[in-house]
């Protein structure tokens, strides 16, 4: 019965950090609309109040480690939900941007140690054979976190201080963590020796086999300092060498641009109405948790590695094949971000698909200009959709701004831009259906070897291969570095692509994809069904 609980319980844990995670990193983008108009906010400001929440997860998962390892796992925990209770909180009551700025870094730290803390915790809580289920649960919270964020945007998108509910509604997750940790045992490594916890019943799901090799060897927790991770000692470096290596592999194969842009993506290649595009992003991210789940189920039985290497290899065809596709269907990013300054403001990136001149016939640019029909709820996110004249490419490009809602279905069906419009049939995207559909597959396909490899088995890796008596700080430095590769990827996304073009970008992800397959096969050991006793004996062995 009280392995059953402790079962439960550490599930409970996990699923729930990483819901609360999944839900602050989404919950910003729906909020971001109603704010710039509370606010009027400038792009400059609205770019500050979305990367606050790196920042903040940045600065903790340089402090974080200590924490973890100093004080235990699940004080770590705790405290992180009380910071978060309090973050939240400053955001719900928020009455000027320095406060908003401020309750999303505070946000930021909470939500990245939690993180770390969740992880390692559960995975020493529980059985070799059971670990790689409860920590890819991490990953599964994080998805449906995600996508409970996406849907709470929009039904408070019509609300008046909408965003004051969007925060808010975290504290129930935290809450619920908070009560559920509670009933859970201090942390088992900070007891004496990891053999004698076993008999005193405080991991009883830990199996007779386990038992039989601590006996044989018995394992004496070490104390190590941070510098001991770049050292040859007990193989910290190659340690450390697995654990940059599949957070920086992580973000260079392209994840956070092909998740963060997917609905513009769509958009480009002919997905024409805003509420379609939006729909196929919430469809990816359904896509995502469907995959997930398959990878918890698989992650103790088919092993780390297996994974690992299977999502590589799709991945890199993914992003090659929709690098291909849309060098026959060429598409060209444009920013378009404008302060929130009246009612025709909108914060987006637009996507202009480009006519070949021949299908054109020369509009001048005002009497081209259509005005948005967005639906009630979107005053803030009303434009002018302009169809303006490039005089370097002699091509007329019309330039489709994404956070208008609703309002190109009509005109798609129709045919025309307007009264004097050139006509859609001749757009590159009617002409290329077979294009656009293996674009969408190969989204899909990326996105489920994501969330099958690279998402949950980054974390249970990490988990795993470092010493109890440097896990925490171990996990946190490897962290520190995922977090900046988002921030670098994420922002550079749009200079590259200005500089080498969306295929060339995208054929670099595939380039990249392949680069980490032959890493993980070189370096990455399989750790399924060991304690993580026997992985740190392992290590320390193999030179």
């Amino acid at each position: 019965g009280r392995a059953l609980l402790v079962l439960l319980l550490s599930a409970t844990v996990s699923v729930l950090g990483g819901l609360i995670f999944g839900y602050e990193l989404g919950i910003i983008s729906g909020a971001l609309l109603q704010l710039q108009t509370d606010f009027h906010l400038s792009c400059f400001k609205q770019e500050v109040l979305v990367s606050a929440v790196l920042i903040g997860a940045l600065l903790a998962s340089l402090a974080g480690g200590i924490l973890i390892d100093r004080h235990g796992r699940r004080r770590a925990i705790l405290v992180s939900n009380l910071v978060l209770l309090v973050g939240s909180l400053i955001l719900t009551l928020a009455r000027s941007f320095t406060v908003l700025v401020i309750g999303r870094m505070t946000v930021g730290f909470a939500t990245s140690v939690s993180s770390m803390a969740c992880c390692i915790y559960v995975s020493e809580m529980v059985a070799a054979h059971q670990r790689g289920l409860l920590v890819s649960l991490y990953e599964v919270g994080i998805t449906v976190g995600i996508l409970l964020s996406y849907a709470l945007n929009y039904i408070f998108a019509d609300v008046d201080e909408g965003w004051r509910y969007m925060f808010g509604l975290a504290i129930a997750p935290t809450v619920m963590q908070f009560l559920s940790i509670l009933f859970l045992p201090v942390n088992p490594v900070k007891l004496s020796s990891w053999d004698s916890d076993c008999q005193k019943g405080l991991i009883p799901l830990q199996d007779t086999e386990d038992r039989v090799a601590a006996k044989r060897e018995p394992y004496q927790e070490k104390h190590y300092s941070f510098l001991d991770l770049f050292r040859t000692r007990d193989n910290m470096r190659r340690r450390t060498l697995v654990g940059l290596g599949l957070v920086l592999f992580q973000q260079f194969t392209g994840q956070p641009n092909v998740l963060g842009y997917a609905s513009k993506i769509f958009h480009s290649v002919g997905f024409q109405s805003n509420s379609s595009a939006i729909l196929a992003s919430v469809g990816l991210g359904a896509i995502k948790v469907v995959a997930t789940l398959v990878a918890m189920a698989l992650a103790d039985k088919a092993g780390r590695r297996v994974l690992l290497m299977a999502g590589c290899v799709v991945m890199a065809i993914s992003v090659t094949t929709i690098s291909l596709t849309s060098r026959m269907a060429p598409l060209a990013m444009a920013r378009d971000c404008k302060a929130a300054t009246g009612p025709n403001a909108s914060h987006s990136l637009t996507l202009t698909p480009v006519f070949p001149q021949s299908a054109v016939s020369p509009v001048p640019p005002a009497s081209g200009a259509v005005k948005s029909q967005a639906g009630p709820g979107f005053a803030a996110t009303r434009g002018l959709r302009k169809v303006f004249v490039s005089t370097q490419s002699k091509e007329v490009v019309p330039s489709f701004s994404l956070s208008q809602k609703r309002d190109l279905v009509g005109q798609s069906k129709k045919g025309t831009l307007g009264s004097t419009g050139p006509p859609l049939g001749a757009a590159p995207w009617a002409q290329h259906k077979v294009l656009n559909w293996i674009t969408l597959l190969s989204m899909m396909a990326f996105v489920s070897a994501f969330s099958i490899g690279f998402g949950p088995m980054t974390w249970l890796v990490l988990s795993e291969i470092y010493p109890a008596g440097i896990r925490g700080r171990a996990f946190a430095f490897c962290n520190s570095f995922n977090w900046a590769g988002n921030l670098l990827i994420s922002l550079s996304f749009l200079d590259l692509i200005d500089a080498i073009g969306f295929s060339w970008m995208f054929l670099l992800y595939g380039l990249m994809g392949v680069m980490a397959v032959v890493f993980i096969y070189l370096f990455v050991p399989e750790t399924k069904g060991q304690s993580l006793e026997e992985i740190d004996q392992q290590f320390s062995r193999k030179r």
